[in-house]
C-alpha cells in the first residue's frame, strides 16, 4: 500500500508539475491543489497512527494515574473512617475509665476513711486502757506510800482517825 502511495506521489508530481511559464495567463491552482492533497494525505498516511498511539497511550496513561488517585482516595477515605472509628471507641474507653476511676477512687477513699476510724477507735481504746492503767499504778503507788508510811509510824497512839487523815492527805 505505502509503495502505490509513493508511486502515485511521484507520477503526479511529474504530471502535473508547472513548467515556469506564468504569462499564459492560467494559473497552476489545480496541480497545487492536487500537490496539497497528496502531501496531506501522505503526511496523513505517516503520521496518523503514531500520533493516535501516542495519544491513546497517554490517555491510557492519565487514566491509570486518575485511577490510583481514586484508589488512593478511597484508600484514605477508609482509614479515615477506621480513624474516626477508633477515636469514638477511645473516647468512650477514656468516659468508661473516668467513672470507673471515679468510682474507685470513692471505693478507696471509703476503705481508707473506715481503716482510719478504725484505727482512731483502737487508739482511743488504747488510750483509755493506758489511763486506766497508769491511774491503778499510780493509786498502787500511793497505797503502797501510804501504806509505807503508817507502817513506820508505830505509836500506840495510831488510831482510825490519825489514819484517814493521813489517807486523805495523801489523796488529796
Amino acid at each position: 500500500m505505502s509503495r502505490i502511495l509513493v508511486f502515485m506521489l511521484m507520477m503526479s508530481t511529474f504530471a502535473l508539475a508547472s513548467n515556469g511559464n506564468a504569462e499564459h495567463g492560467g494559473t497552476d491552482i489545480i496541480q497545487r491543489t492536487v500537490n496539497f492533497l497528496l502531501f496531506a494525505g501522505l503526511i496523513w498516511y505517516l503520521v496518523a497512527e503514531p500520533a493516535k498511539n501516542y495519544f491513546a497511550s497517554r490517555s491510557q496513561s492519565i487514566a491509570d494515574e486518575m485511577k490510583k488517585v481514586q484508589d488512593k482516595l478511597k484508600e484514605t477515605a477508609s482509614l479515615k473512617k477506621d480513624a474516626i472509628a477508633k477515636v469514638s471507641v477511645a473516647e468512650k474507653f477514656a468516659a468508661d475509665l473516668a467513672i470507673n476511676s471515679k468510682k474507685e477512687n470513692k471505693i478507696v477513699n471509703d476503705n481508707i476513711m473506715a481503716q482510719c476510724d478504725a484505727d482512731i477507735e483502737t487508739m482511743i481504746k488504747q488510750q483509755a486502757a493506758s489511763i486506766e492503767f497508769e491511774q491503778r499504778k499510780m493509786v498502787r503507788s500511793v497505797v503502797e506510800a501510804t501504806l509505807k508510811e503508817v507502817l513506820a509510824q508505830s505509836d500506840d497512839s495510831f488510831d482510825k482517825e490519825a489514819m484517814a487523815n493521813v489517807i486523805l492527805k495523801k489523796v488529796a
